[in-house]
């Protein structure tokens, strides 16, 4: 039987180039990372405008663009009734979700993981808009999520869609899909560098000089634009903090690590765990089970409204948060109550169905749970000197980092949003030990979680692939025996202790035809007796490489052109070679010798 045609090794080789050649230039790449900062400040901007009109519109019964998240939603026209509230909003945003975009439900970052992974990078256009007005409706009528869940998945989306049309490489588009959400994550917050790490330590399948510049590039020009339009006050405004600098505290803030730990694994166990509950209870009916869950919401805000004054828990919690850090709310166990409440509501919320992130009730919680904390070693240890707000904001920056696994992104964002340097050492403490060993009990964090629940594992770090730079010299590279291309079968001779060669490569006109390998010759003598010419027999699916090409190329270029081996050559002088002086055969590397370089660059990161 004749083999595939296929076109000849030139045309491959030009082929593959090209395909290899496809990534923009780096000015280019950069001014895109630009534009794309660009879109996602505006994109920020919108959304919040989404946030307040749906917010206003629900709770006071107006159209208004005015929202001051760090204040609390003052009583509107609906009395009781707007217990409610959050059921009219469930409604619309499963008609958006089932209608148009079902990936937009959930808090969105691991949709975007999942597409850097397993989807090639692509994320559908119609995404940023259905996720956009989605959230805004969760958020904008009472759901306990936050903002920056969203406006990632935004950013990732328009990043996607505009890598889909200038047709870059696979590595730029994913490259860009995560300077988008870090680019989202900045403007929201006013965090640059908190966007970037963000984008590192979560988002970013590779760290390097070809992949941070574009991220670092998007960020700050997102968080200029949003400072623009929003102002650079940082997000929570806390009065600078006095920290006695003792060794004495150092027990605290690895206790307050611990409790964040655990925390931190009773949210995400609570978070899936909801999911499932109401997936059971109500199977089949998405507009039920999302009304139920946020009915059960509603009554908890609106009962907290008719004790307090205040809902608390509804929306993304900042007026509580600045409650916490400035010692508006001081009761210990008020404060444990709070976090529970908004546990309970944000496994509602989000395990029903609602669209949005879960960045901003992890502040909250931590921000209770460090401040009773605080109050609790007050009671018990009056000779410490205790400051609530060092313990909550250490709190934000435990939970953050446990529960997300972004533990640099956690202590950095904290800082950022805060402006308050002195309680970088006790956050960087307190993160240490929560994710550490919340790692321990739990490996998954709550963005991991959700993908591995439905198969799709990620890489648990950023590993430096060293071997994939050691050039094709030094691997095991497998013997070839080098004929023309119109010998007879007779001319492949093989060993019978084995030691020969285990190719053989046939040239005609000075260029490579193709090959044959020993254990198919072996296995098809019928065949061979019955051919006259071995060129009818010859599998062209081969690429040529140099020695001194790295096993990343080598990889790169097999991949592109679907080939099974690497014919290894070296140039040479005119007239030194076999092949009229142009190419010196070395040998051949095939799937095996693959597959042995790969284990032994393993062995690196083995326990």
């Amino acid at each position: 039987m004749p083999p595939e045609v296929r076109p000849p090794a030139a045309a491959l080789n030009r082929q593959i180039v090209d395909e290899t050649h496809r990534s923009l230039s780096p000015p280019v790449f950069g001014a895109l990372a630009v534009v794309l900062g660009f879109v996602a400040g505006l994109g920020a901007f919108g959304f919040r405008i989404l946030i307040a009109l749906c917010h206003n519109l629900a709770f006071l019964g107006r159209l208004s663009t005015v929202y001051d998240t760090n204040r609390h939603t003052p009583a509107g026209p609906w009395g009781p009734a707007v217990a409610f509230v959050p059921i009219a909003g469930s409604i619309c945003v499963i008609f958006l979700v089932l209608t148009f975009a079902p990936e937009a439900s959930g808090h969105g970052v691991p949709e975007v993981m999942d597409a850097i992974y397993y989807k090639n990078s692509v994320i559908r256009p119609v995404v940023a808009a259905i996720k956009a007005l989605a959230s805004a409706i969760s958020i904008g009528t009472g759901g306990s999520v936050g903002r920056e869940g969203p406006i990632i998945q935004i950013g990732a989306a328009f990043a996607s869609f505009s890598g889909r049309m200038i047709r870059v490489s696979r590595w730029q588009r994913a490259t860009l899909v995560a300077a988008g959400g870090g680019a989202g994550i900045a403007a929201t917050f006013n965090t640059p560098i908190g966007g970037m790490l963000f984008a590192v330590e979560v988002l970013l399948h590779e760290v390097s000089a070809r992949t941070l510049v574009p991220v670092a590039l998007a960020t700050t020009t997102a968080t200029y634009v949003a400072r623009y339009l929003f102002g650079s006050a940082p997000a929570f405004p806390v009065p600078p903090l006095h920290i006695p600098e003792t060794a004495a505290l150092l027990p605290a803030y690895a206790c307050l690590g611990v409790v964040s730990a655990a925390a931190s694994v009773v949210f995400i166990r609570m978070l899936y765990g909801g999911e499932d509950l109401f997936e059971q209870l109500v199977p089949k009916h998405p507009y039920i089970r999302h009304a139920i869950g946020m009915l059960i919401v509603g009554v908890m805000f609106t009962t907290l409204f008719r004790l307090t004054g205040h809902y608390y828990i509804e929306g993304v919690g900042y007026a509580t948060i600045i409650d916490v850090l400035t010692g508006s709310v001081r009761s210990i166990w008020f404060l444990l109550l709070l976090w529970l409440l908004k546990l309970v509501a944000t496994s509602c919320t989000l395990g029903s169905g609602a669209s949005g992130g879960i960045f901003s009730p992890s502040l909250f919680m931590g921000a209770t749970l460090g401040a009773a904390y605080a109050g609790v070693l007050q009671h018990f240890l009056p000779a410490l000197e205790i400051h609530p707000a060092v313990f909550a904001l250490a709190g934000m920056a435990g939970l953050v980092a446990g529960a997300t696994g972004a533990a640099l992104t956690a202590i950095v964002m904290i800082f950022e949003m805060t402006l308050n340097y002195a309680v970088v050492l006790p956050m960087t403490f307190v993160v240490a030990v929560s994710y550490g060993l919340r790692r321990l009990i739990l490996p998954e964090s709550i963005y991991t979680m959700k993908l591995v629940r439905r198969g799709h594992v990620m890489p648990y770090a950023l590993q430096a692939n060293a071997h994939l730079v050691r050039h094709v010299a030094g691997l095991a590279i497998s013997k070839a025996d080098v004929l023309p291309a119109g010998s007879a079968p007779a001319r492949m001779t093989f060993d019978e202790d084995g030691n020969g060669a285990a190719y053989f490569v046939f040239v005609k006109d000075d260029q490579i035809a193709g090959f044959i390998s020993r254990e198919w010759a072996l296995t098809h003598t019928d065949v061979l007796r019955n051919a006259r010419r071995l060129d009818q027999l010859v599998r062209p699916d081969f690429v040529t490489v140099t020695a001194e090409a790295t096993l990343f190329e080598l990889l790169a270029t097999m991949q592109h052109a679907r080939a099974s081996v690497a014919i290894v050559t070296a140039r040479v002088a005119k007239g030194a070679g076999r092949l009229a002086g142009r190419l010196d055969i070395k040998g051949v590397i095939g799937q095996a010798e693959i597959a042995r370089a790969l284990t032994e660059g393993l062995e690196l990161f083995e326990d």
